[in-house]
Order: structure tokens, then C-alpha cells, then sequence
């Protein structure tokens, strides 16, 4: 049975363009000219993936996100005219896998989508199937994390950076190192997004930035998750 993704643009050529595009690559594609027809659609059926324009009549990209990621870690696209880079951390804020600006290369929004999918199935390259760290436990194969009895909900970038993050405890990671981690590539200009990632990751594990349990700030370099005791 093939993926099946959700588009939503009022742009009629956009979503056509998008459309087009995604079904030669196989995938099975419905289109939305706004976010409360989707969100409708959503609510009847769960697709593999949502490619959401930012700006649209009636519930926009980011209230839409904000509605998915109550229940869901569904990954998500934003499609957005906003070039700056703080449109870009707020989408991310929101729960974002990608953000592409428009215009953009219809081939890098289908590598795009090809490479979010992949991350959603396959399982990371690690040594262990269960990391635990203290009270915290990632099971790679079901990508399930859990802080103590506590079933933690992570999208599929932030998953693959915990990931990535735990199998070296103490080490300081470069927001570029996390970046590459979580799309394959790093994209420059992007790096800063990481931020974002890394302050839902925090909230979802009721992590304090203040005084972290779990991920600590390294000024000037990046993050590095915290070698835990049994204690901790």
C-alpha cells in the first residue's frame, strides 16, 4: 500500500505542482486548499506524513501543526514565503520534521519527503537496541522513549537526536553535528533550528535548561547529553 501524505496550499498550482510530483514517486496524495479541510480529513484518517503552507484562510499551518502535535507525531513539512531565520525556529518551535521556503526545487521537496519517511521507519544506526541513561530509556526498534514509568512523545528528528545524543554521554555535539544527525545532511543556514528541536525535546522530557537532568547547553558550541548515575 503506498504512503499516503496530506497537502494543503491556497495555492491551486502549488498543490497541483506538489501533487504531480509526489505521485511519479509512488505516493499516494490528497490536496487541501486550507487547513480546516485537512485538519477534517486528518481527524478521519492519520496519513504517513503533512506537507502544511503556513499561511493559509481559516486554521494556518501552525495552528494546524499545534492541533496534530496534541496527539500525534505524524511528521510535518512547512511550505513558507518567510525567509527569515526565526519563521523558520518557530516552525520547528511548533513541532516541524522540515521547513522549505518557496520557491523551491519540486525534486528537493520529493528528497525531502523520501528522506522525513525513512527516518519514520528505519531504525538508527546504533550498537544497542535499549539505551538507558538514569531514569531515561530509548527502544530503537520501536522508537519508544520513556522517562521512568512515563511514555515520552517525540517527533522522528527528535528521536534520531536523542538517539544520537545518548550513545555518547558527555560528549559536546555542534548544532551542525545534531543537524546531520536528524536530516542526513547538514543544511547551512539551518543550524540554528536545533535549538528549537532541542527545547521540545526538553519539554517533552520535562527537562529544565536552567538546571538539566538530561541535555545541557555548552555556550558557544552546542549540547551534550549528561552522564547520568543510578541515582539520577
Amino acid at each position: 500500500m503506498p504512503q499516503k501524505i496530506f497537502v494543503a496550499d491556497d495555492e491551486p498550482k502549488m498543490v497541483d505542482l506538489i501533487k504531480k510530483y509526489l505521485e511519479v514517486e509512488g505516493y499516494s496524495v490528497l490536496t487541501f486548499r486550507n487547513g480546516s479541510d485537512l485538519f477534517n480529513a486528518y481527524r478521519k484518517e492519520v496519513p504517513d506524513c503533512l506537507i502544511l503552507d503556513i499561511n493559509m484562510p481559516g486554521m494556518d499551518g501552525l495552528s494546524l501543526a499545534r492541533e496534530v502535535r496534541k496527539t500525534s507525531d505524524t511528521p510535518i513539512i512547512f511550505l513558507s514565503a518567510r525567509t527569515d531565520e526565526i519563521d523558520r525556529i518557530v516552525g520547528f518551535e511548533m513541532g516541524a520534521d522540515d521547513y522549505i521556503t518557496k520557491p523551491f526545487s519540486p525534486r528537493e521537496m520529493v528528497a525531502r519527503v523520501k528522506a522525513i519517511l525513512r527516518r519514520k521507519i528505519q531504525v538508527p544506526a546504533s550498537p544497542q537496541e535499549i539505551i538507558v541513561e538514569g531514569t531515561l530509556s530509548m527502544d530503537i526498534p520501536k522508537r519508544t522513549v520513556s522517562v521512568g514509568d512515563t511514555l515520552v512523545e517525540l517527533t522522528a528528528a527528535q528521536f534520531d537526536i536523542l538517539v544520537f545524543m545518548m550513545q555518547q554521554p558527555g560528549r559536546v555535539w555542534s548544532r551542525l553535528d545534531l543537524l546531520g544527525s536528524s536530516t542526513g545532511s547538514s543544511f547551512e543556514g539551518y543550524e540554528r533550528t536545533i535549538d528549537a528541536h532541542i527545547k521540545n525535546i526538553r519539554k517533552a522530557l520535562g527537562d529544565d535548561s536552567d538546571n538539566p537532568r538530561f541535555i545541557e547547553t555548552v555556550r558557544g558550541i552546542g549540547y551534550r547529553f549528561r552522564e547520568q548515575d543510578s541515582e539520577t
